[in-house]
């Protein structure tokens, strides 16, 4: 079911997400739905349990989305259910970022380039899987979601203090998106 998207200065974006029951398989299963449903109407690239009001640790990404821009990214859709870092590289990339819950602000954000998870998938099987170059990217952003981390708290101070006026707006509901959102 379409979910709206939770915006900027909505509550539940700022706390850290509780693990998922791996025993709720019907739960697990609406909520995966939901995330889908609402992503693809949302016409974005990635989203989080939190950006649509639920707390838990699980997320979904779509490459088609972006993959005019990233070819390499044709085709590749993972969901990931209590995602955990197990390694990072230390060569770091910089990337334009946005999210649906800050809309119409893009930054340049930092990260590292490569990534290692484990998590569970769709099946509630363990997976280890390593993402690089803007897959990493997609999933490193919906993780900070997880923490309750917006990319708009990882660029630079004089750019945040560039961007404040609009962040204060989205919180207040001065803005307009093509999606169902919401603000609480």
């Amino acid at each position: 079911m379409i979910q709206p998207i939770y915006l900027y200065g909505s509550e539940v974006l700022r706390k850290k997400a509780e693990p998922i029951d791996l025993n709720d398989k019907e739960g697990i299963a609406a909520l995966v739905q939901d995330l889908k449903d609402t992503l693809k109407v949302s016409e974005g690239c990635g989203l989080a349990a939190p950006q649509i009001g639920v707390s838990k640790r699980v997320l979904i990404v779509d490459g088609d989305e972006v993959a005019e821009t990233y070819p390499y990214l044709k085709g590749f859709k993972r969901t990931l259910i209590n995602p955990v870092v197990l390694e990072e590289s230390e060569k770091k990339c910089e990337y334009s970022e946005g999210c649906l819950s800050v809309p119409g602000i893009y930054s340049d954000v930092v990260r590292p380039e490569a990534l290692t998870v484990e998590y569970y998938n769709e099946q509630l099987e363990k997976v280890t899987e390593t993402f690089d170059k803007f897959g990493a990217r997609m999933i490193q952003h919906e993780m900070s979601h997880l923490d309750g981390v917006l990319f708009t708290d990882l660029v630079p101070p004089i750019r945040r203090k560039m961007i404040s006026s609009k962040l204060i707006g989205i919180a207040k509901g001065k803005v307009s998106t093509h999606y169902k959102s919401r603000i609480k």
